[in-house]
């Protein structure tokens, strides 16, 4: 049985993640809002203040989903693109409290509770930041000049789905 996708019209959602006050965490916002600018067809952008359980609302009924978020990591250069899948972060999944679950954990509730709205596939574009703590509507210039290669990975993507979306539908 076909999982019913698309309830709200497109295939794909780029969910960007952060805070626009906090210096680089504003990275992931400005990545959809470029992706978002370029009007695509069967893609919807969010631009998030959130984390956790709280994702799922805003990814369910998409057959799949690009999040966008900084990373800190201090093993790489800040403006370094990643690109991850959920089993990458197997590793990090934790049985720890709701009241503070990441996304990895949120993930694999949601495919627990409601699998049939569940994307069939979510990925993530991270990108390494150099300061997520200070105030500032600006970011570091490294991480500024990583929006464009962050939006290029973000189409990688799109053009992933679109292709394995494609293929799924012809026998």
């Amino acid at each position: 049985m076909d999982k019913e996708f698309c309830r709200r019209g497109s295939s794909i959602i780029v969910v960007g993640l952060g805070s626009p006050i906090m210096c680089d965490d504003a990275v992931g916002l400005r990545i959809s809002e470029r992706i978002e600018s370029m009007d695509l067809p069967d893609v919807d952008c969010a631009q998030e203040a959130v984390g956790g359980l709280d994702i799922l609302p805003v990814i369910h009924g998409y057959r799949f989903a690009v999040i966008v978020d900084a990373i800190q990591t201090m093993q790489y250069e800040p403006g370094t693109v990643m690109l991850y899948s959920e089993s990458d972060f197997d590793g990090v999944i934790a049985g720890s409290s709701c009241h503070d679950v990441n996304l990895p954990t949120a993930m694999k509730i949601g495919r627990q509770m409601d699998p049939e709205i569940m994307p069939e596939e979510v990925r993530f574009v991270a990108i390494e930041v150099a300061d997520i703590r200070t105030m500032s509507e600006k970011m570091t210039p490294p991480v500024e000049e990583a929006v464009e290669s962050g939006a290029d990975a973000v189409l990688h993507l799109i053009n992933e789905f679109r292709k394995k979306g494609s293929s799924n539908r012809n026998p």
